[in-house]
């Protein structure tokens, strides 16, 4: 029940940026504009050439990166946000779905790959209006197109800190990865403590942090921390739960007497965690 448009420009500028997280970018949108559009509607997808100046860039990107830009906007039909909900729809875990039909991780993922490929998000819509999301990404000039190697744009650095993540909700996840990831951690994930434990045996290399969810299926967070201090004495931890403080504690943890990060936790609340734990080594 749902019309798919594609309004593609033929002559579309180049950018530098990941394919694969700007098809993870085109997918949550798809997602989340087919969401809003229960009882059928449009999709369109659109690129063109744009020129930015400074003033019509966000507030927070003014004075940066003025010129061209190419724009990919997935355009929807569907039942619009209030002001309320379009100024908290790129926070991580914010959602107006119901528990099981959405984590509130999508839109948050989108942000932060726009933010780590140098662009930016802008969102516009109105109740019962349908929604616009529009990426930003910063056009190459005709001579950086030209010297590119097509080599990967960049490798993470030898000295990186590699983080052991830990968590059996996809969703977050796949979005803690990537916050990770683009602050420049080497990430190993496992959704459950067995997978963890075989990747920490089989891992050649130093695990400087556990990131561990510490409500799991079979194996908590604190029974799988123990078990990897049998194997990787050196590796830190930090614990983090959505659970009320009597539940956490009943599964051995205490936010006092541990690294501790509540969920829903901010990309701010995440990174800073991270540090210090790491910084704490």
């Amino acid at each position: 029940d749902l019309v798919l448009r594609t309004e593609l420009h033929p002559a579309l500028a180049r950018v530098k940026a990941d394919p694969g997280q700007l098809g993870q970018v085109l997918l949550n949108l798809a997602v989340n504009a087919r969401d809003a559009m229960p009882n059928g509607g449009t999709l369109t997808i659109r690129t063109e050439n744009v020129g930015m100046t400074d003033d019509a860039m966000p507030a927070t990107h003014q004075g940066t990166r003025p010129g061209q830009a190419v724009v990919l906007a997935v355009i929807d039909t569907g039942h619009g946000m209030t002001p309320d909900v379009r100024a908290r729809v790129f926070e991580p875990f914010f959602t107006t779905k119901k528990p099981d039909k959405g984590t509130g991780v999508g839109l948050a993922t989108v942000r932060t790959i726009a933010d780590q490929s140098g662009g930016f998000l802008e969102v516009n819509s109105e109740p019962g209006q349908g929604s616009v999301f529009k990426l930003y990404l910063p056009a190459l000039a005709a001579e950086t197109v030209a010297a590119s190697t097509g080599e990967p744009a960049a490798i993470v650095a030898a000295s990186a800190a590699t983080i052991l993540l830990v968590e059996d909700d996809d969703g977050v996840r796949a979005f803690t990865r990537q916050v990770l990831r683009s602050h420049g951690y080497v990430v190993l994930e496992a959704p459950g403590a067995e997978t963890a434990l075989h990747l920490a045996k089989a891992h050649t290399g130093a695990i400087d942090l556990l990131l561990t969810d510490v409500v799991m299926p079979h194996i908590g967070g604190r029974e799988l921390a123990e078990r990897l201090a049998a194997i990787r004495p050196r590796t830190r931890v930090l614990y983090m739960s959505g659970y009320t403080d009597d539940a956490v504690v009943r599964h051995g943890v205490r936010e006092a007497e541990v690294a501790f990060l509540q969920k829903p936790f901010s990309i701010e609340a995440l990174t800073a965690k991270v540090r210090q734990g790491l910084d704490a080594a």
